[in-house]
């Protein structure tokens, strides 16, 4: 059985790890790429991915578009990409959010990590539950061998 964990990130994970090192979604990115789970990626998740990180205050002190835009690279590189061929719209309120839901429910996702959980209720009804980063880790941690 694989113990690979499926999961998509937020763009709002991606955000506030660019924001800072000392949060928990920079702790979870900085552990890519990690033997125990796996991103995963629609084309329409990673079309949201530059559109955000690369407005200028979203940017890393010091960095520019272009570095954004190369981690963003670095991340698809490590990111399953899945196509979506059922849409779930309207399922949450917010347009941005049914995405990543669709790419979670496509991929066969156990999670999708956002700081915003609020935003995702209900996922739960489609089998994949919203977490924050900080308790992702600890799912990590818990399910580690």
């Amino acid at each position: 059985m694989d113990a690979t964990i499926k999961i998509v990130l937020d763009t709002s994970v991606l955000v506030s790890a660019a924001r800072s090192r000392n949060g928990a979604g920079f702790a979870l990115v900085a552990l890519l790429p990690h033997p125990r789970f796996q991103i995963c990626l629609s084309v329409a998740v990673y079309t949201e991915w530059p559109a955000v990180l690369s407005r200028p205050e979203h940017l890393p002190p010091g960095a520019d578009a272009d570095a954004a835009l190369g981690f963003l690279r670095y991340l698809v590189g490590l990111a399953h990409l899945q196509d979506i061929h059922f849409l779930w719209r309207p399922f949450l309120r917010d347009p941005d959010d049914d995405m990543v839901l669709e790419c979670a429910v496509a991929a066969g996702c156990t999670y999708i990590v956002t700081h915003n959980i609020k935003d995702f209720r209900r996922t739960e009804r489609l089998g994949v539950r919203a977490v924050t980063p900080v308790e992702f880790l600890q799912i990590l941690k818990e399910k580690s061998p």
